[in-house]
């Protein structure tokens, strides 16, 4: 999805109505330094590996007062000082072989994901004309929502009104700025609403369900041997840490403890342009026998069947009701016939396969 999932976001499509799903919990090795992005906790209380193990990189003195940056650090990503231009402040974070740049605002209380393009809001506004919608003002930023067909993308100006940078803003806190800023914008962020919902009310209620016997009417990809313990696993299939955690699961459903019946669905789109909803239509034309299979084989482009819009919808149906906070979340039955859930990538993969039951 991204070489590097900064915001455990990770993070954003037909997301939900009223608490959008994000692609949550890092796998090790990823630089997570947002809190909001790792609102989907697991049952067994995960902890961060990069928080509770890594030391905060010493930072360049002319970053050193500046929040977002302390916050990048304190993940233990090695920040690199690239500059000031056009009133921002650029920096490189990099943790092993990931690494993301980033513009820090002039308060440095916020990031833009990205770096300058030679365009200026003139120029947008000339050969994208009808196709702007402006954004609030943060952090000394103004934001433009852009679209091109079915496809968007949001910008920002540089203080000086001399460049554009096409990326997401973040804040010190580890907030997605702007999810927050295009959620009122129409088709930006598309809802599906469950039942009798009044508008504005908290999804909370609905995590009350019973999973299982909706997730069983999901559609849905199986591996693994019929007679195994199921696992459900709901996933984005361009979240990074969806494909993390099916690699991490492959080695008990190769030995014949497990099958996991994966639910995709679409709740990045607000970041990658439309994609996870492509991708999730293409595995969703899948005969359900080889959709896991073209997931791992990357056949995420494919055109999408007839079908595939309505099992879609149905699946995101199925996520609102039972709460989803984001991808992957697991959910099985335990051997005493109770459900189980992790929403996030596990501490113990070992103690998940070991409480599946039958």
């Amino acid at each position: 999805m991204r070489p590097l999932i900064i915001l455990a976001a990770p993070a954003w499509s037909p997301a939900l109505a009223a608490a959008m799903p994000l692609c949550t919990l890092p796998a090790p090795g990823a630089i997570p330094v947002a809190d909001s992005h790792a609102e989907a906790t697991s049952s067994a209380q995960p902890t961060d590996p990069a928080r509770s193990s890594a030391a905060p990189s010493r930072l360049p003195e002319a970053l050193a007062s500046m929040p977002f940056v302390q916050h990048v650090a304190s993940a233990g990503a090695v920040v690199t000082d690239l500059g000031e231009a056009h009133g921002m402040r650029a920096i490189a974070a990099r943790s092993g072989e990931e690494f993301m740049l980033f513009q820090v605002t002039l308060d440095g209380q916020a990031g833009v994901s990205g770096t300058p393009v030679e365009l200026t809001p003139a120029q947008l506004e000339t050969v994208a004309s009808g196709n702007i919608t402006g954004l609030d003002i943060r952090h000394g930023l103004s934001g433009f929502f852009v679209r091109s067909g079915p496809q968007f993308q949001v910008f920002y100006a540089t203080p000086d009104n001399e460049r554009l940078i096409p990326g997401v803003m973040w804040d010190a806190a580890g907030k997605d700025l702007t999810r927050q800023q295009i959620a009122h914008i129409p088709g930006a962020i598309p809802t599906v609403v469950v039942g009798d919902a009044e508008p504005g009310q908290s999804s909370s209620a609905a995590a009350v369900v019973a999973a299982l016997p909706l997730l069983q009417k999901a559609s849905f990809g199986t591996i693994g041997q019929a007679s195994a313990p199921r696992l459900f696993m709901l996933i984005d299939p361009q979240c990074i840490y969806s494909v993390r955690a099916l690699q991490m699961l492959q080695p008990y459903v190769a030995s014949g403890r497990l099958q996991v019946s994966v639910i995709p669905l679409s709740v990045l789109d607000h970041e990658d342009q439309g994609q996870s909803t492509r991708s999730a239509l293409a595995l969703l034309s899948k005969p359900t026998d080889q959709l896991v299979s073209a997931w791992r084989a990357g056949a995420i482009n494919d055109p999408s069947g007839p079908d595939a819009a309505e099992r879609l919808r149905a699946n995101m149906a199925i996520a609102q009701a039972i709460g989803l906070k984001g991808t992957p979340t697991f959910i099985w039955r335990k051997p005493d016939g109770t459900e189980g859930r992790i929403d996030g990538i596990p501490v113990s993969m070992d103690a998940l396969v070991s409480s599946v039951g039958s």
